[in-house]
């Protein structure tokens, strides 16, 4: 199992929408770094959510539950889509602004690469952005 952060804009489509509908497709994903790394998902996985704007901070996870296909909305094959569930808000939100703060999380694409919209989460981080949303 491998985990990752997927970004998203609140106001466009938040954390609570996905538990809403229960299932959703991750789409609107164009960076080719950002594919490549929706191109290794696999069922299973899991990932983080992630709400940009103000907020600016890791806010549920999701489960993927599908493997990565051809977004049916777009006409290039090379745009990728998986399909995700909810599964459990944090206790807390960990904003960007804490995990800037931890050296831990210098390298991560999170805080260096901060216009990517997918990337990948080490066992690492993902057990320290979960300790954090609990203190």
């Amino acid at each position: 199992m491998a985990y990752w952060l997927a970004k998203t804009e609140p106001e466009s489509f938040s954390y609570s929408d996905l538990e809403t509908l229960g299932r959703d497709r991750w789409n609107g994903v164009k960076n080719f770094a950002a594919l490549k790394h929706i191109s290794n998902m696999t069922p299973g996985d899991e990932i983080f959510i992630y709400h940009t704007g103000k907020e600016k901070a890791i806010v549920g996870v999701a489960e993927i539950v599908s493997s990565a296909y051809p977004d049916p909305n777009e006409t290039d094959e090379r745009l990728i889509v998986v399909d995700i569930e909810p599964r459990y808000r944090l206790a807390r939100p960990v904003t960007l602004k804490e995990i800037k703060l931890n050296t831990i999380f210098q390298n991560w694409e999170l805080v260096r690469q901060s216009r990517l919209s997918v990337m990948p989460v080490t066992p690492e981080h993902w057990k320290l952005i979960h300790q954090a949303a609990k203190s």
